[in-house]
């Protein structure tokens, strides 16, 4: 039997009888958490939120990580089971700081649900000069599962979720000029790269761990309503990708094809808690399922095969190593 992912190897459907309208409520139904430990990066807004509180309701100590304490605060005040702690994923020391204070506590962790992400910003770079889509996106879920390590070791069973999206196929990874040092910047092509190497990243590091006993999954969460990822993309985006008319109200189609969030959330908690994954991993998932393999881009659905390919996946590891100043030893 075939062992990764390598090539969408594994990119086939479990028949897990969930679909495009399942909800967090549905893939949940019938598991406990107790016991268990999580960490949800942007669990107090949209499907990070929804994830949160799933989770927690299912018996799991859920500990937020979260830039502004008194925003995470306020979004989860009636959620229990939930710890809330700092971290600002742009800010390599901060990423650090949050995961030796997990690690001090000398718990295990059972799930690491790297959710957080932002889309459609204008070129910003981080304090070391890398553009902050590939940092916050990418990178910082890089280190700090590098940085969790142990913990996820230490569980003797866990799983890592990394939020990817669709928009992979806006771009393969550009090695060449992955921080648009001399090309234009294209903020989709930015968030393209960004999640094509979420994808890469999740195949190579299912890879390597599942020998510990440690599973990782990729998840397209569908395109959603009522989140905050679209606060900063100017009218005239949404109207090049047609999803809104001339005076900026989305057209029926669009928004008849847009999930709830919590059917956004549902695939990060399949994949989280599923045991028709128990001896699967390093795949892309979408409608909580594994999703197909797709060369033609234009259809949408499925997962560009340049996100599965197996020299760029080992490419790319040695690259983030030397990105961010982590070695992620297993």
């Amino acid at each position: 039997m075939t062992q990764n992912n390598y090539q969408g190897a594994l990119q086939q459907s479990t028949g897990s009888g969930f679909n495009a309208k399942s909800t967090t409520s549905d893939v949940i139904k019938g598991v406990d958490l107790t016991g268990k430990i999580a960490i949800v990066t942007g669990g107090n807004t949209g499907i990070g939120l929804e994830t949160t509180r799933t989770l927690a309701a299912a018996g799991a100590t859920v500990i937020v990580p979260a830039r502004d304490i008194e925003k995470a605060r306020k979004n989860l005040e009636n959620i229990n089971n939930v710890e809330i702690m700092s971290m600002d994923l742009l800010d390599p020391a901060s990423i650090d700081a949050f995961a030796n204070s997990f690690m001090a506590s000398g718990r295990p962790l059972h799930l690491l649900i790297n959710n957080a992400g932002i889309m459609w910003v204008p070129l910003r770079r981080d304090q070391r000069g890398i553009e902050s889509q590939l940092a916050t996106n990418y990178l910082a879920q890089f280190q700090l599962t590098a940085r969790l390590w142990p913990a996820l070791k230490k569980a003797g069973g866990a799983r890592v979720i990394n939020v990817s999206s669709q928009g992979h196929q806006f771009s393969p990874f550009n090695f060449e000029d992955p921080n648009f040092l001399h090309r234009a910047y294209e903020t989709l092509a930015a968030y393209g790269q960004s999640k094509t190497a979420v994808n890469l990243f999740s195949m190579e590091l299912d890879n390597r761990a599942r020998d510990y006993n440690v599973r990782v999954y990729a998840v397209h969460p569908g395109s959603i309503g009522g989140t905050e990822l679209g606060r900063e993309a100017p009218l005239e985006l949404f109207q090049q990708m047609g999803f809104v008319d001339a005076d900026g109200n989305m057209l029926p189609e669009v928004a008849a094809a847009l999930k709830t969030i919590p059917q956004g959330a549902a695939t990060t908690v399949w994949c989280a808690t599923s045991p028709l994954l128990n001896t699967i991993g390093g795949v892309y998932c979408e409608d909580a399922d594994i999703a197909s393999p797709n060369t033609n881009v234009s259809e949408g659905k499925g997962v560009n095969p340049y996100s599965l390919d197996e020299a760029s996946a080992k490419q790319l590891w040695t690259l983030s190593e030397e990105m961010t100043g982590t070695t992620f030893t297993l």
